[in-house]
């Protein structure tokens, strides 16, 4: 028997199915569900097939960098930059540009950190102080030396821990921080003065489409920038300084390659949707419904629990959830039961934290798919327990 066929076997012997379905079954935690409302016809197409840097192009890579601006609240004093390869290409941009001045020290308690840890110490040869913690746990923060340049991931997209606020990042810190933020911008109120680099995707918390990164760096930054040059070679598509200066171009709409204009068209939809629910102050307060939401489904079942045990450091986007007595198989499972009944896609964990669930509460999830979700969870537990 096929493994599909055994899926059919075992749902059609399963509990009754829930009366009521999630009307958009999209809980990934990356791509993540589009913005309500969200249709390809509703995209501006006037700069599509012309060139990046033509009049209308660059207008609307602006457009895209002053809408990020305004909803997340970044000030005057720092740059905002469209670049290529997703979050991982502005991070490592980060790193390849800035890394080598200063001791470093690299956090990780979840994937994502493990990477940045991977690229100091193997790629980079830095020898760095590394803070580490389990899935579910965050490490000591306070142990932080911020002599030193720090990196670290804001909400560890696949453990479901997050750093509570920033109150842990020195005001007079000699190095400068490097915030992984692809998983918390759009959810949380990030403090910029804290932050000297911050880096994203759009693919997670606006729901828009992936190959593209967003660096935005504060005035300790560029000068890091200005006054160092690495050991290293740098790839064209990591130089943010020509002649010993900053590349101003790139914080103005002028990428370093070949941007998508269909995926630069589609974040500013989803930009747009945020202004009209107010902004950040909108997008924080559907992300905390959802997660709300989502903590009262778990509250009522025995058998469904948080992998990040301090309500205070859980994730209100990618929350990861255990399931009691599940291995790798059950998972799958579930999920394969969800997806197949439409109810939920790619809710199972990822592939490198605990077997569990992952269910994604950013704003462009609606809160009553959430609470939709629960009945489903149930029959998918039961499906996998009689698989």
């Amino acid at each position: 028997m096929t493994e599909s066929a055994a899926i059919d076997a075992t749902i059609a012997s399963a509990p009754q199915k829930p009366a009521t379905k999630p009307a958009r079954p999209f809980f990934s935690s990356g791509p993540c569900a589009k913005p309500p409302g969200w249709d390809a016809a509703k995209l501006a197409t006037g700069s599509l097939g012309r060139s990046h840097r033509s009049k209308i192009g660059k207008a609307r890579l602006q457009h895209a960098i002053d809408l990020t601006r305004r909803v997340l609240r970044v000030p005057e004093t720092h740059r905002i930059g469209i670049v290529p390869a997703s979050d991982t290409g502005a991070y490592e941009m980060a790193m390849w540009t800035m890394l080598g001045a200063r001791p470093v020290t690299t956090l990780a308690w979840e994937s994502f950190g493990e990477g940045w840890v991977t690229d100091a110490a193997k790629q980079l040869k830095l020898d760095p102080t590394v803070v580490r913690a389990d899935y579910g746990a965050l490490p000591d923060l306070g142990a932080v030396d911020w002599g030193h340049d720090v990196l670290f991931t804001w909400n560890g997209t696949t453990s479901g821990v997050r750093v509570p606020n920033g109150d842990w990042i020195a005001d007079d810190r000699q190095g400068l921080s490097f915030n992984d933020a692809t998983s918390a911008v759009f959810a949380y109120d990030m403090p910029w003065d804290k932050l000297d680099v911050t880096t994203f995707s759009w693919q997670k918390v606006l729901g828009g489409e992936g190959a593209h990164g967003v660096i935005i760096l504060g005035p300790r930054a560029v000068e890091r920038l200005e006054s160092y040059i690495p050991a290293w070679p740098l790839p064209k598509i990591f130089r943010l300084v020509s002649k010993g200066k900053l590349a101003e171009g790139v914080f103005k709409g002028e990428t370093i390659n070949t941007p998508s204009m269909l995926a630069v068209e589609d974040v500013i939809f989803a930009l747009e949707w945020a202004e009209t629910l107010g902004g950040l102050d909108g997008l924080i307060a559907r992300s905390d419904a959802n997660a709300a939401a989502l903590d009262a489904i778990v509250a009522t079942r025995d058998w469904l629990g948080h992998l990040a045990g301090d309500p205070a450091t859980r994730s209100k986007t990618s929350v990861c959830l255990t399931v009691v007595g599940a291995d790798e198989a059950f998972i799958k499972a579930m999920a394969a039961a969800l997806e197949k009944e439409g109810a939920a896609f790619d809710v199972a964990g990822y592939r490198d934290a605990p077997p569990g669930l992952r269910i994604w509460c950013g704003a462009t999830v609606d809160t009553a798919d959430i609470a939709a979700l629960g009945p489903w969870l149930d029959w998918a537990y039961a499906v996998a327990k009689a698989a």
